[in-house]
């Protein structure tokens, strides 16, 4: 069956929140009017999703945005799949509208523009310019604050294509904030289900590519063959629907938190996947998913889950309280993550749910790391910001 025949009769009954685009209006970046002639796409509510490259704000650089077609996923992995741990079950049938995902990883040269806002917003502040006030404050974001021993951080090289890794969820989750706050378009971290969805490609098998681990060397980075560090990006062999990386190199960064007992809070379903999220109500543990380059191939498997937990990821932080935006052991070198774009936005509650602090004891270390101890930096995320930074590095007359 063709990708275009799949997604009309997977999309059916997934429409109502599509937004609606008139015959006038100028089309978003990934959304074409006419039926492409060539490259993959996805039809739906009368347009059709294509893929497009997005630009990070103030850098020349861009990533590559995916179309996944909605439909319905078996979540989880059956009883009988070698190397199935109690986590993956039991399997739920969980409804997506489609949406796109990165093609790949969030790289050091993605993520480092990012990194870098941190001395822009002290400058800013320091000048009095862009305040972040009450009335303003929920379009600021935090910046993470500079590396203290960047050997560590970029312990697998600076290559600039290398993933970017050992950020919490929360860093992740204010990057994508900005992105979207500056280019004006939303982005999030994908749902488990998204990523799991994304990731089998259609595919009801272990793996994107079949059940046997013999092929897993020609599409993952893992223990058996990275020699314990990242790789750049997309040098593997894609999924089928042209996503590199789900099945290794960094783990990802997922919306949900980690529950030892799976899934067994969800109903059988199917259930639409806003209603399948297992939001966090306390800092740990959270969800990553994907295989790494420091984990055995089994743990590359589409419905292996990894618990992140965030003290254990601190304990060689010495910081007091330890960094809201950065993970200091060595089991964090392989944590990263990607980015999605519902095809449908949510209202302004449901952007601030899934981009900013989401329990009290994450904006309290953040705000007594900034406002305390002079590390890490708010400051605001709108499409005046590169016009701002630009102007930041002209030289004074």
């Amino acid at each position: 069956m063709s990708m275009l025949a799949r997604v009309m009769l997977l999309a059916a009954g997934l429409l109502a929140a599509a937004p609606a685009y008139s015959a006038e209006a100028e089309l978003p970046p990934g959304v074409a009017a006419e039926r492409p002639s060539e490259g993959p796409f996805v039809e739906h509510d009368g347009v059709f999703l294509v893929p497009y490259w997005e630009q990070v704000p103030g850098a020349d650089v861009r990533f590559e945005m995916i179309p996944v077609p909605g439909g319905e996923l078996l979540l989880g992995s059956p009883d009988s799949e070698p190397g199935r741990a109690d986590d993956e079950g039991p399997q739920r049938r969980v409804t997506l509208p489609p949406f796109w995902i990165a093609a790949r990883e969030v790289s050091w040269a993605e993520y480092r523009p990012f990194m870098n806002l941190c001395a822009a917003f002290e400058k800013f502040n320091d000048a009095g310019t862009r305040p972040v006030t009450d009335e303003n404050r929920v379009d600021a974001i935090t910046a993470p604050s500079k590396l203290y021993e960047p050997s560590f951080t970029f312990a697998a090289g600076e290559d600039p294509q290398l993933p970017a890794v050992s950020m919490t969820q929360f860093s992740a989750k204010q990057y994508s904030k900005w992105i979207s706050l500056v280019n004006e378009r939303f982005y999030r971290l994908p749902t488990e289900a998204e990523w799991e969805h994304a990731c089998r490609a259609g595919s009801g098998a272990a793996y994107a590519f079949g059940d046997g681990a013999e092929q897993l060397n020609q599409h993952a980075w893992h223990a058996g063959n990275s020699d314990e560090a990242t790789h750049p990006v997309g040098q593997k062999r894609p999924n089928a629907w042209g996503l590199y990386d789900m099945h290794g190199n960094a783990c990802e960064w997922v919306l949900d938190a980690y529950t030892p007992e799976g899934y067994a809070a969800l109903p059988p379903g199917p259930t639409p996947s806003d209603q399948a999220v297992q939001w966090p109500t306390k800092l740990s543990p959270r969800t990553l998913r994907g295989g790494s380059a420091l984990l055995d191939a089994e743990r590359s498997r589409s419905a292996a889950r990894r618990a992140a937990d965030d003290e254990e990821l601190k304990l060689y932080d010495p910081n007091t309280p330890t960094s809201p935006w950065w993970y200091a052991n060595d089991e964090a070198q392989d944590i990263g993550f990607r980015l999605v774009r519902p095809y449908a936005a949510p209202a302004a509650d449901g952007r601030a749910k899934v981009w900013d602090a989401d329990v009290p004891t994450i904006l309290r270390v953040a705000n007594f790391r900034i406002e305390k101890e002079g590390r890490g930096e708010w400051g605001l995320a709108d499409p005046d910001l590169p016009a701002a930074l630009e102007a930041l590095r002209r030289p004074s007359k």
